[in-house]
């Protein structure tokens, strides 16, 4: 989720139409932290890759638009939200697509409905603020993808963050059983892409 992601919006007209009234729902509940057009639109092109897809942190349901509005038919999608209200609201997002779940809870509930050839952490799993970063080997397919969003580009080695050593951006760009790059979507704006590598069985 990105800070003042829904007001970037404001004067777009080519997004899907399914992103459209997942816009419309977080405006309408006053919450600013959707997933940025940039983001929106690297998801969209690499849900076309997946099978099954998976997410933390529905918010309103922007970022799980743009997955379903690239995905191919028959992919399975879920998605984790730990705010009632904003999991029901995204529910009625997704009313009309049987192949979603939106589901309520902690994070964690996503390890309970993969393996993922598409994971997105947004809304907990990526390490930040000292919490166990999610499994990628319990979590991936050999081969399946992961993205971490809403990072400020790095622009020195190690990456830094407020002052430090950015932990959790180093820990999946030097994570052993992934292939990682930082892409950067804008000049304030970078997602973490990484690729489990196969015949890689460790923990992680």
């Amino acid at each position: 989720m990105s800070i003042e992601g829904t007001a970037a919006y404001a004067d777009l007209t080519a997004v899907p139409a399914l992103v459209r009234r997942a816009v419309e729902a977080a405006r309408e509940a006053g919450f600013g932290a959707s997933c940025r057009p940039e983001h929106g639109r690297l998801l969209h092109a690499l849900a076309a890759g997946a099978e099954v897809v998976g997410e933390t942190g529905t918010g309103c349901g922007v970022g799980l638009a743009w997955l379903v509005s690239g995905a191919r038919p028959g992919t399975r999608l879920v998605s984790v939200e730990r705010d009632a209200h904003r999991a029901a609201l995204a529910a009625r997002v997704f009313r009309d697509h049987p192949q979603v779940s939106v589901i309520h809870g902690d994070w964690r509930e996503i390890y309970g409905h993969g393996p993922y050839d598409l994971l997105v952490l947004d809304g907990g799993g990526q390490g930040k603020n000292g919490e166990r970063p999610a499994d990628p080997h319990r979590l991936l397919t050999p081969g399946g993808t992961l993205v971490v969003d809403d990072l400020t580009p790095a622009r020195h080695w190690p990456p830094r963050h407020d002052g430090a050593v950015d932990e959790a951006r180093t820990h999946w760009l030097r994570h052993p059983g992934l292939d990682a790059a930082e892409l950067r979507l804008a000049p304030d704006l970078a997602a973490l892409v990484a690729t489990r590598r196969f015949g890689d069985g460790a923990s992680g």
